[in-house]
């Protein structure tokens, strides 16, 4: 880990390739979000890197910055199944954040070891100079993770 990235790990029970269907899933997002502001997702399941689909947020859950509802795009960055998947989000603000959410899997005794990572080191500028990341705490990460073991298990 940096202090621009966090890596979260838990070995759960289930094979990669459940795991990686919840996560080409937009619904699969919104049910394992941790935060709160994962309100509904639309769009289909993505099957390669460049495939997007829009969530819809309600930010007032973090009680940070008054965005209150708004959409996004996830857009997929990396795509290799069973083994990892990471997206960058596209929002309404100028110039765009740049961060990167994503999963990686590896077999393991029991099951799988996800990794869950949140990376902001190719942030625009001008969101560094405004000091706002992480926006996702690593107990966000872990906790997710935990969300994720229960459905899918």
């Amino acid at each position: 880990m940096s202090d621009e990235r966090i890596e979260v790990q838990r070995t759960i029970p289930a094979d990669p390739a459940a795991i990686f269907t919840l996560l080409c899933d937009p619904q699969g997002h919104v049910a394992i979000d941790s935060s709160g502001m994962l309100m509904d997702a639309t769009g289909e399941p993505v099957t390669k890197i460049g495939d997007s689909f829009v969530v819809h947020m309600d930010r007032e859950a973090l009680n940070d910055y008054p965005l209150g509802k708004y959409d996004v795009t996830v857009t997929i960055e990396t795509f290799e199944p069973d083994r990892e998947i990471a997206w960058t989000i596209l929002g309404q603000i100028k110039p765009q954040l740049g961060h990167v959410y994503g999963y990686r899997l590896e077999p393991a005794d029991g099951g799988t070891l996800v990794t869950s990572y949140y990376d902001w080191s190719n942030i625009d500028p001008t969101w560094r100079e405004a000091g706002i990341f992480p926006v996702i705490s690593e107990g966000a990460l872990r906790a997710t993770l935990g969300i994720l073991a229960r459905t899918v298990s």
